[in-house]
């Protein structure tokens, strides 16, 4: 089984973030960065799939030079090789991502693709089903367990209010990865070792035949959350309050 695993390159989640001049995107000095953590998820549930059934673990990575590290963490933790599309900026619009990583997944005959449900920096959760359109293959989104059956794969999906769903798909197929689903492993001493030797092919868009257009989505401002603080007296009854309270709490601080 050849597994395709798209990975990125986002902000270290502890980073302090700040506004960059014009306030349309994110200050990038000094920043730190990891691998997306929805993901690393899709990563480790490949490198499971490969333990069990044999096969290749194919990691595709579209971003700058620096995306280099995410990548080698890949190679590291157990997948055999990858692919990365060296774009310095893809833009904020899954449609782009998506086209560069369909046009470097076409050529490898993958059998399955997955991807991290959304992307910790930007969160738009389209760029796997796009990428699968795209492609002409099935794909399921939300998925918490992959099995393989007789006549492709069996997946679990996560619904709402504690519902789960099991789906039969034909392959190739695509699927979105929901975080947590496992645990995840670390990269051991040989494995970092070995990544060193492992194959790194370097594309560009030019190279896929990838023709850059004007993003669909543009920023019009990025701001930090304003921190105020507000005290608030409920009167009634002590139960009338109470229930003022939890209401409050639930509808507008989104805590419980």
């Amino acid at each position: 089984m050849k597994i395709i695993v798209a990975i990125k390159q986002v902000p270290a989640r502890d980073s302090q973030l700040r506004t960059a001049p014009g306030a349309k995107w994110i200050d990038e000095t000094d920043l730190s960065y990891e691998i997306n953590e929805p993901d690393a998820y899709a990563l480790e549930t490949g490198l499971q799939l490969k333990e069990k059934h044999g096969g290749e673990v194919v990691a595709l990575c579209a971003g700058p030079a620096r995306a280099a590290t995410v990548i080698r963490e890949a190679l590291a933790k157990g997948a055999d090789r990858a692919i990365h599309i060296e774009e310095e900026s893809t833009g904020f619009d899954p449609l782009s991502t998506a086209r560069l990583l369909a046009a470097a997944a076409k050529g490898e005959g993958a059998d399955l693709i997955l991807t991290g449900l959304q992307s910790d920096d930007l969160g738009y959760g389209q760029t796997g089903v796009i990428l699968a359109e795209l492609l002409g293959i099935p794909h399921a989104t939300i998925i918490m367990q992959v099995e393989k059956s007789a006549g492709g794969i069996r997946v679990k999906r996560e619904l709402e209010d504690g519902w789960f769903q099991h789906v039969e798909m034909p392959l190739p197929a695509l699927l979105a990865i929901q975080s947590g689903i496992s645990k995840l492993r670390y990269a051991t001493l040989m494995g970092i070792k070995k990544a060193r030797s492992k194959e790194v092919r370097r594309v560009t868009a030019e190279s896929l035949g990838v023709k850059r257009t004007a993003p669909g989505i543009a920023l019009e401002r990025v701001y930090l959350p304003e921190r105020t603080k507000r005290t608030q007296l409920f009167e009634g009854s002590p139960a009338e309050a109470a229930a003022q309270l939890v209401e409050k709490l639930k509808f507008e601080a989104r805590v419980i």
